[in-house]
């Protein structure tokens, strides 16, 4: 990915550090370090601090694909970990902040399907979905894309992160659904292909980090989520019961994504991407209730409390991001951080 433009301090310091070289040192100065734990002091809004999430956004990214031009040797940097460190507790916190976790009385696997059925099936607010489906404009349609792009492009890469933690049924199953979403071995049917190809039809551009700039801190955080869960392995009920919180919530509201595309005369070739998910998540659902999370839970039952701690907290996520974006558009503005200049195909 481009480096893309510094949203204060912390992300400027990071960039300017990155395009030093490296080897296994630690960051010698202290000053990102200090700016990192000064940001969490001064700042009680973690999920919407631009500078913050961006800037936790590219450290994750060493994990990922990278940063153009940035030494490889950065992503086990001791100083940038311990700086990561600090950025993570602050977002664990609030994400525990605004979620409600349910009773952890839940005896069998399929007790553990039940509740997290209940809490994917409960209305927390404004339906992105429904929007889409009947009033969303094209440009609207535009804005959307580029936000599920950050996650989009890559998906089902930070759930990946939990094959290894996980042992048994739930790896298991984990495994038959990644499987499905990287396209079963074949590049064409990867969902982030899908997705590429979806954008592409409404004018956009697909190469991943286009458009990092233009979406508010919410949508990487969203996507922050998801690294943070998968890449701290005590996290690892956290991101099952997020995936499982994601299958959950799919198939319908997919279906009526496809439907707003479909109602500005798009083809199968821009659908495909939610017509696919229709499908394979009604099945996904079943797999990552019972089998992913529940099978968690009989493996280890202390993974309770996280993996509903990570469904709960998708929910709660996702429910401001939309919240954010459903007001933007009902008020006749951009959701993005500046205007959209693509024009419609």
């Amino acid at each position: 990915m481009k480096f893309p433009t510094p949203r204060g301090p912390l992300s400027s310091s990071l960039f300017d550090l990155l395009q030093q070289p490296t080897g296994t040192e630690t960051v010698d100065d202290g000053t990102f370090s200090d700016l990192a734990a000064n940001t969490v002091v001064i700042n009680s809004d973690v999920l919407n601090n631009e500078d913050l999430q961006l800037t936790l956004f590219c450290l994750y990214e060493l994990h990922y694909s990278g940063l153009d031009g940035s030494d490889e040797r950065w992503e086990w940097n001791p100083g940038l970990i311990a700086a990561r460190h600090k950025l993570e507790d602050a977002f664990e916190h609030s994400l525990r902040v605004i979620v409600d976790l349910p009773a952890l009385d839940a005896a069998t696997s399929d007790g553990v399907a039940s509740v997290l059925f209940d809490l994917a099936a409960t209305d927390t607010g404004p339906s992105m979905s429904r929007y889409v489906a009947k009033k969303a404009t094209l440009e609207q349609l535009q804005e959307f894309l580029i936000h599920k792009s950050v996650y989009q492009l890559k998906e089902a890469d930070p759930h990946t992160w939990a094959i290894p933690r996980l042992t048994g049924r739930p790896k298991a199953a984990m495994v038959e659904i990644q499987a499905d979403e990287y396209g079963g071995g074949r590049e064409d049917r990867m969902h982030s292909a899908l997705f590429a190809r979806t954008m592409r039809g409404l004018g956009l551009d697909d190469t991943y980090g286009t458009y990092i700039d233009m979406v508010p801190a919410l949508t990487l955080a969203s996507t922050n989520m998801m690294s943070l869960f998968g890449l701290n392995r005590r996290l690892r009920g956290a991101i099952v019961g997020h995936l499982a919180a994601y299958e959950m919530t799919s198939s319908h509201p997919n279906q009526l994504y496809g439907n707003g595309f479909r109602r500005h005369g798009f083809d199968k070739d821009v659908t495909w991407y939610f017509d696919e998910h229709v499908e394979a998540d009604a099945v996904h659902e079943q797999i990552a209730g019972r089998d992913l999370a529940g099978g968690l839970f009989e493996t280890e039952p202390d993974q309770l409390k996280n993996i509903y701690f990570g469904a709960t907290a998708a929910l709660a996520l996702d429910a401001l991001s939309t919240a954010r974006t459903m007001s933007a558009w009902e008020s006749g503005t951009t959701s993005l951080r500046c205007a959209l200049s693509v024009g419609i195909p």
